[in-house]
């Protein structure tokens, strides 16, 4: 079993950044990928970014590359989601989940084994 604790979100004011940390326990040695995911109000969950653990291996959606990093330190101790150029429309709760069985990168949330509680951003507009 993994357990996933988001943390690092808050208010922040456009133009700004932001870090969100996944803290990660239990079978790490599981973890094929990680993603972060968010779900913004009256909308869906949608994917953000996501690394392999194996090649390191990195996906971005259209609307934060250039803008967004995912990395992680050690061997998912920990999963980071870099915001910078931060917009109103970045606005969400942001999810981290955990691949477990995939074999390449996935955006589909269906594919995401663990979930984390969110964390929530907040850019005024």
């Amino acid at each position: 079993h993994v357990h996933l604790v988001e943390s690092g979100g808050g208010l922040v004011q456009a133009g700004g950044s932001l870090r969100l940390s996944c803290i990660i326990a239990g079978r790490t040695d599981y973890i094929f990928a990680m993603a972060w995911f968010r779900r913004a109000p009256g909308k869906e969950r949608e994917f953000v970014g996501g690394l392999t653990g194996t090649g390191g291996m990195t996906a971005y959606a259209d609307s934060v590359k250039g803008r967004f990093t995912v990395s992680k330190a050690g061997d998912w101790m920990t999963f980071y989601l870099q915001m910078n150029s931060l917009k109103a429309e970045d606005t969400a709760l942001y999810f981290c989940a955990a691949d477990r069985s995939g074999s390449s990168l996935s955006t589909n949330r269906n594919d995401y084994d663990y979930w984390g509680q969110g964390t929530q951003v907040t850019v005024p507009s």
